[in-house]
């Protein structure tokens, strides 16, 4: 998982979590990340300050340059509040990941091709879940098949 510091056109800032960059620029090129404060679309990447690991191993953040104040919206860079933001989203997300889990079948490896299948009229729709891999899913919605990778958090890989 990485961590982007990100800023709509409207200049607010906000950060989020993505799998990898990869993942970060297809969700923003499909107009998936949105400002938490105006729903903007024009999503960037900010100025992020880099984590080193000192001696001990832990990982110390060096303090990036303040973003320019703006007086249209309340300033998000509070810690308290975005720490409760994403307790918040990486709760919703789990409770995403579990209804989709519990309410669709997963058939693993067959995933592109049972997507397909439906796509096509081949079989009847029904929710699915699986894995496929980068591309895959990027032939997939070449193709314009309904796509979309299911959650996980970080929690889910301890």
């Amino acid at each position: 998982m990485i961590r982007y510091a990100l800023r709509c056109g409207q200049d607010h800032t906000f950060e989020s979590w993505f799998q990898d960059s990869a993942a970060f620029d297809t969700q923003v090129r499909r107009k998936l990340v949105t400002c938490p404060l105006c729903n903007s679309t024009e999503i960037e990447k900010a100025i992020m300050a880099p984590r080193i690991v000192g001696r001990k191993g832990r990982a110390k953040e060096t303090p990036a340059p303040a973003p320019a104040a703006t007086t249209d919206a309340p300033a998000v860079e509070s810690t308290p509040l975005l720490m409760a933001q994403e307790r918040e989203l990486r709760v919703k997300l789990k409770e995403l990941r579990d209804h989709i889990v519990r309410n669709a079948d997963n058939v693993g490896e067959r995933f592109p091709n049972e997507a397909r299948k439906m796509h096509y009229g081949e079989i009847e729709h029904r929710p699915i879940y699986g894995e496929a891999s980068n591309e895959e899913a990027r032939a997939l919605i070449d193709e314009g098949v309904e796509v979309s990778p299911l959650p996980v958090l970080p929690d889910d890989r301890n």
